[in-house]
């Protein structure tokens, strides 16, 4: 609900006369929230393999597995807002901006994740080698986020400079706080859900595989030679 109002409050705003297109520049409303969110979820990630690796329980693995997939899903949306706002701004899907190339090569990073983890069925070799390469992702997450769009030698589309000209409205900036602030308080409640519901399942399956032992066990038990007479 507060979602749906914040939205039609990004319609209320003026548009942004400094862009090409003022009336579309209010993608910055979502591509933005979604950006940060997926940084920081992508870095929690790293933070719950770490745990993984240290504690080696299968619920920090859920935990890590789960803010991986909530950041990679919204660095796919960050990657569509993104490519949107390039066509109606710049004219061009795709530029080559320094920004989009390393969130492009952010997202192949966490594809790699996914399919190694897709690819090993030891439920204990999958978690320890995917909490090892999520931590190792790290240092290429920093320096394709902060580090590379910033080297003063790269050019970029990004309308950095026009924010911090003033080319958006000042009611910009406090609508997209209330949308950073409704984006990552939405991500953290799927995170809870979605872990929940993970533990929920493990917990279910031990229940089964000790009911299928105690089963084996019985039937071990209650198994007894039994004499057949014949009967005329």
């Amino acid at each position: 609900m507060l979602f749906a109002i914040a939205t039609v409050e990004t319609y209320r705003v003026p548009a942004a006369p400094a862009f090409q297109k003022p009336d579309l520049a209010r993608l910055i409303f979502f591509h933005l929230p979604c950006a940060i969110t997926a940084t920081l979820f992508l870095f929690f990630g790293s933070y719950l393999s770490l745990r993984y690796l240290l504690a080696k329980t299968p619920d920090w693995d859920v935990r890590a597995t789960t803010a991986n997939e909530l950041g990679s899903l919204l660095a796919v949306l960050t990657m569509i807002t993104g490519v949107l706002f390039s066509k109606v701004q710049w004219g061009a899907w795709w530029q080559w901006d320094p920004r989009q190339t390393s969130f492009l090569m952010l997202l192949l990073l966490y594809a790699a994740y996914f399919a190694l983890r897709g690819g090993i069925a030891d439920p204990i070799r999958r978690a320890a080698n995917s909490a090892a390469y999520s931590v190792a992702m790290v240092l290429p997450t920093i320096f394709l986020v902060f580090v590379f769009p910033r080297l003063p030698q790269v050019q970029s589309f990004h309308p950095s400079n026009t924010v911090a000209g003033g080319g958006f409205d000042a009611n910009y900036g406090r609508l997209l706080g209330v949308l950073m602030v409704l984006m990552f308080g939405l991500t953290v409640l799927l995170y809870k859900m979605q872990v929940r519901a993970s533990a929920l399942e493990l917990k279910l399956e031990e229940i089964d595989a000790g009911l299928d032992d105690r089963g084996d066990g019985a039937a071990r038990g209650v198994v007894r030679p039994v004499s057949v007479s014949k009967t005329d």
